[in-house]
Formats: structure tokens, sequence, C-alpha cells
């Protein structure tokens, strides 16, 4: 576990984010995730791992314009990581504008696990993705945006009055 985002509205911007399964979690924050490397350092797990629990909880991941690839000087077989799998029932991550290497699952998405699948109501969303992982049929319980998320939906309007957009 490396990025716990539970709580309020986050920013990762330029970042460098490693971890092995399930490593960017939480159950209530809004979080962006912007120009940043995020690096797998083992094979057969998840990245992501939201665990909102209802429709009306504000949680929602955007991986946005990063990329996500094995840690330097590892080797990780093609195909056995995927982008997120669903802690909780309502889950909502998006992945749009990412350099997606070899490392990603065809499928894109797992189950939570196979008693417990979690999958009926998320938001598991992709958008404009590039790489050899952008590739494949994805999980059924998917979906292929039309257009891209906007920071301003994660983090509300007034984002601006906190957050440095230079360094964005």
């Amino acid at each position: 576990d490396t990025l716990l985002a539970e709580t309020g509205n986050q920013i990762y911007a330029n970042c460098y984010i490693e971890g092995a399964v399930d490593f960017i979690f939480g159950q209530h924050a809004r979080a962006w995730i912007t120009g940043s490397t995020i690096a797998v350092s083992a094979g057969g797990g998840a990245i992501t791992a939201n665990g909102r629990s209802s429709s009306s909880d504000v949680s929602y991941y955007v991986i946005d314009s990063s990329t996500i690839a094995a840690k330097s000087g590892t080797s990780i077989t093609s195909g056995t990581v995927y982008l997120g799998r669903p802690w909780s029932e309502y889950a909502r991550v998006c992945f749009q504008k990412c350099s997606l290497s070899a490392i990603i699952n065809s499928a894109g998405w797992e189950e939570w696990s196979t008693s417990t699948p979690n999958t009926a109501d998320v938001t598991f969303e992709e958008y404009d993705n590039t790489g050899t992982g952008a590739s494949g049929t994805r999980a059924s319980f998917s979906t292929k945006l039309s257009s891209a998320v906007t920071i301003s939906t994660i983090l509300g309007s007034s984002y601006t009055s906190w957050v440095d957009t230079s360094y964005l």
C-alpha cells in the first residue's frame, strides 16, 4: 500500500508512485493524479482499489496523462497487472491519456474476487490511453469514455484557489 486516498480532495502532480498490489487505494477521496510515473514492482495484482461504498459517496480517482510501467530494473510478465479492482461495489476510477505498457492485462480491470466480484455498480473508465496495455477486449463492467474527465469535475471549480496550477 503506497498512496492512501481516503478523504477530501487530493492532487498528485508529477509524482513517482510505486507499489505492487492495490497500492492506490482508499474509500471517500476524490483524487487527481497527473503527469506522474506509476511504477509497478510485481505482477499479479491491480494498481487501484477504490472503496466507494455507495452511489452517493463522492470518491473518484482519475489518473491523467501518466505513465504506467514496470519499475525500472524489474521484469514483469506481460498482461499480469490490472488497472484496478473494486474494493467496494461502487468503485469509481478513470485512467485517461495515459501510456500503458505491456504489463497491463488486455481486460484492463478485474473483479475483487471470484466469490465477491463487486462489479454490478462500478464505474471503471478509460479515455484516449496509448501503448500496448491500452489495447484488447476490456472487462464487460468497464466503459470507454468519449471525452476526458476534467480536473474541475474531480476537485471542484475552485481548485485553482488551493492548487498551484503552474505545477500542473
